[in-house]
């Protein structure tokens, strides 16, 4: 095992995200929890990162703080890319609206044609009816199909995924495996996903969140089996 720690190395400053020092907690009354403590690391355009953690490591929300979805507690996240929000967090919409009106509102904010956005979204979700009615009646996966939709629809330089690639039928899964290979080819891909098998086949660089810390490694393979191992220690 050769971790591979990034901290703030020389390199071009287009087209990176970098964490320099980042912090993350969350209060509430008389309680605290810190989720990381002076994470550091850097993205480079055209790199594809799996990163692997137990329920409840801080997976989702270090996907946040790459997405600027959330602010860190303390440190500084440098953007010089373009993100998705995580794909998979539903959270982005407002459930009142129906996923026409989302993805409406969507391509307006990012100034891409309503008509053509719309076309996309609906065939690509496969909500059927369910695409104008409001995103409250929407089952987790359907919400999860829809934010995949409308992230697909917009270019971005760097997709981020949560664990979202199962959901949907063996026919929309295969329509997203192709759709994230197709992306992955010509940006930057930062994927979550508890099946080692899926992160083994869109990523090259991995990383282990692990005890409020990032641990990168320069190969995906180690990455997931270190979280192998330190899952079974854990049992």
């Amino acid at each position: 095992m050769h971790p591979c720690v990034i901290g703030p190395p020389a390199i071009r400053e287009t087209h990176v995200i970098r964490f320099d020092k980042v912090s993350k907690s969350y209060h509430g009354r008389k309680f605290e929890k810190r989720v990381f403590s002076d994470v550091s690391f850097t993205i480079e355009r055209g790199e594809a990162i799996g990163i692997c953690g137990a329920n409840g490591a801080g997976k989702s929300t270090l996907m946040r703080l790459i997405s600027g979805v959330e602010q860190p507690t303390s440190g500084t996240v440098t953007r010089k890319m373009t993100t998705s929000w995580p794909i998979g967090y539903s959270s982005c919409f407002q459930t009142s609206l129906t996923g026409a009106d989302n993805a409406r509102f969507i391509a307006r904010v990012y100034k891409k044609p309503e008509d053509e956005l719309l076309a996309y979204v609906e065939d690509f979700a496969q909500l059927g009816p369910y695409f104008r009615q409001p995103v409250k009646t929407y089952s987790a996966g359907m919400a999860a199909r829809l934010a995949f939709g409308v992230s697909l629809a917009i270019e971005f330089d760097c997709y981020l995924v949560d664990e979202i690639t199962g959901a949907g039928d063996e026919r929309f899964r295969a329509r997203s495996e192709a759709a994230l290979a197709e992306r992955r080819e010509r940006g930057t891909l930062v994927m979550i996903s508890h099946d080692p098998h899926t992160l083994k086949a869109y990523c090259t660089r991995g990383a282990v969140l692990f005890g409020g810390s990032l641990i990168h490694f320069d190969n995906v393979e180690e990455a997931c089996d270190v979280h192998s191992r330190l899952q079974l220690r854990a049992a």
